[in-house]
C-alpha cells in the first residue's frame, strides 16, 4: 500500500505491536563521516569524492526519494534528524523497534579500501548516533560486499557491537550473489547468527534490466524485481543454503506477491534437471521457504482484496512476512493502511511483529 502523505492515512492506534524493518537514516552531509573516518580518508574524500551514483538515470519521485513532509524543520535532509524521526515515526505510531538500513556507497566503490573505509565509518556513526541515543532502533551492517574478505573483516568487528542485527547488501551486485565469491561474507553471518538483508538499489555496473536501459524512472522503480528474482534463483541453484544450512536471508523492498510463481517455476525446471545441479537435495522452494523472510514495503495489492490471502496461502510463508514503511521514502507504508482488513487478527499481529521478533530475536 502506497501513501506518499501521512494525513492520507487515519494515523489512528494500531491494535498491535509495530516493527519497522525498514527505515532509512540519512547523513546530515558527505562530512559528517570525516570524525569516523582516518586521516588518510578523510583526505581523500575531500579530494577524490565518491562513486555516489545509485542507478538512476532519471529524476526521482521527489528529492531524495522522500515524503514531502519529510523534511525536518531543522533543515537536515529527511532521515538525517534522529529527533524528527522519532517524533514523525516511532512515536506517532508507538513502533517497539525500527531497523535502519543507511543506502549510503560503501558497496558500490570501485576503489574497494575506500569502500572498506566507507563502512566503517558508517557503522561508527549509526551506533554512535544512533542506537545510543534511541533505544528502539536497531542497525544493519554495512559492508563493502564487493569485497568478501573486507566485508568479513567488518561483520567480525562490529558484531561484536550492541544492536546491529543483519548485515545490508543491495540488490544489484556486480556478480548473482550464489557465487562463491560472496560466500566468505555468508558464513561470517551465519557463524554469528545474523542474516543478510538485500535491499532495492544500486547498479552493479550493467544496465538495469536484462534487455539495457529503461525509458522511465517508472520502469526503473517497478522493474527492481526483476533482480531480486535473479538473486533468489542465484542463491538457491548454486548451493549456497545446501552449504551454510543455518544462513538466513532477508529481502527488503522487492515485495513477495512474486514469489509462488517463481518457485513452482523452479521446482518444474528442477524435476527435469536436477541432474545439472546434484548438490541440490531438496526442491527450491523448499530452500526459499526455509531460509528466506521479507518485508511488506511495497506490498502487491489485487484488485480484489479477498484474492490477498490467496496470495498469502499460495506463499505458505506466514512466519516470513515481516512488516515495514521505508521512511522517509515517498512510497512509505503507514501502519494502519500497509496490510488489507481482511488478513486474520494472528496473522496480522505475526506481520506486524512477531516474525521480525523472533528473526531479530528482539
Amino acid at each position: 500500500m502506497t501513501i506518499a502523505l501521512p494525513e492520507q492515512a487515519s494515523t489512528q492506534p494500531v491494535q498491535t505491536a509495530l516493527i519497522d524493518c525498514d527505515i532509512h537514516n540519512s547523513l546530515p552531509s558527505e562530512a559528517t563521516l570525516d570524525k569516523y573516518l582516518p586521516e588518510r580518508w578523510r583526505q581523500h574524500r575531500e579530494a577524490f569524492a565518491s562513486r555516489a551514483y545509485h542507478g538512476l538515470y532519471y529524476p526521482l519521485a521527489s528529492q531524495h526519494a522522500a515524503r514531502t513532509d519529510a523534511w525536518p524543520p531543522s533543515g537536515m535532509i529527511p532521515g538525517s534528524d534522529l529527533g524528527f524521526l522519532r517524533e514523525q515515526l516511532l512515536d506517532r505510531w508507538g513502533m517497539q523497534y525500527g531497523v535502519l538500513l543507511p543506502l549510503l556507497s560503501a558497496g558500490k566503490q570501485l576503489n574497494l579500501e575506500w569502500g572498506a573505509a566507507i563502512a566503517r565509518a558508517v557503522n561508527e556513526w549509526q551506533l554512535a548516533e544512533w542506537l545510543e541515543p534511541e533505544p528502539r532502533l536497531r542497525a544493519s551492517i554495512v559492508v563493502p560486499y564487493e569485497a568478501p574478505d573486507l566485508a568479513v573483516a567488518e561483520i567480525e568487528r562490529v558484531a561484536k557491537l550492541p544492536g546491529f542485527v543483519q548485515v545490508e547488501l543491495e540488490s544489484r551486485t556486480h556478480e548473482p550473489l550464489g557465487r562463491r565469491k560472496y560466500w566468505p561474507m555468508y558464513h561470517a553471518a551465519a557463524e554469528r547468527g545474523l542474516p543478510m538483508a538485500m535491499h532495492f538499489g544500486a547498479q552493479g555496473g550493467w544496465p538495469i534490466t536484462g534487455v539495457g536501459s529503461p525509458s522511465f524512472y517508472v520502469e526503473y522503480h517497478a522493474g527492481q524485481l526483476t533482480a531480486f528474482q535473479d538473486q533468489v534463483i542465484s542463491l538457491v541453484t548454486e548451493g549456497v543454503f545446501e552449504q551454510i544450512p543455518d544462513l538466513k536471508f532477508v529481502l527488503i523492498e522487492g515485495g513477495f506477491g512474486w514469489l509462488p510463481p517463481l518457485m513452482w517455476r523452479l521446482d518444474r525446471a528442477y524435476a527435469k534437471l536436477k541432474a545439472e545441479v546434484p548438490h541440490l537435495r531438496r526442491l527450491p522452494s523448499e530452500y526459499i521457504r526455509e531460509h528466506m523472510w521479507f518485508t511488506t514495503q511495497p506490498v502487491e495489492e489485487p484488485h480484489e482484496p479477498r484474492d490477498f490471502q490467496v496470495m498469502l496461502d499460495d506463499l505458505a510463508m506466514d512466519d516470513r512476512i515481516m512488516f515495514s514503511t521505508d521512511y522517509p521514502h515517498w512510497d512509505f507504508d503507514a501502519p494502519d493502511a500497509a496490510i488489507p482488513t481482511s488478513v486474520a487478527p494472528e496473522l496480522r499481529r505475526k506481520i506486524m511483529a512477531e516474525n521480525a521478533r523472533a528473526l531479530y530475536r528482539l
